[in-house]
């Protein structure tokens, strides 16, 4: 019994989560994530370089104790550096027990954007749009929703597991 009741509040929890995305900047653009990947939100914190990572993945923060990589979407979609400022956050993100910090620009709000709404990304080219799960009509906007399992290819996740244990 008890575990049918934890079963049906976890299902209540994906409930209040279904259709909900974290939107952030980089630049102009506007992207979502699912909120259900999201812990917090953090600003920019002091950041270790480790040696020898790609270049996207800037190093590693301490949390209260927990050492979390983080990467910098920006350099991970092959955009110009920027200097990061007041405003640029790191959205501390969930895959599989796996933690890591995403530093965008900065962070927008919380939007419902249903699933009748989330168009497939065009098929431009097999690699351009590896990072995008859809694309979300918000009234005149768009919001290009990423992967988070995409985000982080095989390696990434090697060495994730590795800060993460």
């Amino acid at each position: 019994m008890e575990n049918a009741v934890g079963q049906e509040m976890h299902q209540q929890d994906e409930d209040t989560q279904k259709d909900k995305f974290l939107t952030f900047l980089l630049g102009k653009e506007f992207y979502g994530i699912e909120i259900r990947h999201v812990t917090e939100i953090i600003g920019i914190q002091p950041i270790t370089e480790v040696p020898e990572l790609p270049e996207y993945v800037r190093g590693i923060i301490n949390l209260r104790g927990k050492i979390i990589p983080v990467i910098d979407v920006r350099l991970r979609f092959k955009k110009p550096f920027k200097e990061y400022n007041d405003r640029t956050c790191v959205i501390v993100i969930d895959i599989d027990d796996l933690s890591a910090g995403l530093i965008v620009d900065s962070v927008s709000e919380v939007i419902v954007i249903p699933e009748s709404d989330i168009v497939p990304p065009p098929e431009l080219n097999k690699t351009g749009n590896r990072f995008i799960k859809g694309i979300g009509k918000v009234d005149n906007d768009v919001k290009m929703l990423l992967d988070c399992e995409k985000l982080l290819n095989e390696n990434d996740v090697e060495m994730l597991i590795n800060f993460n244990n």
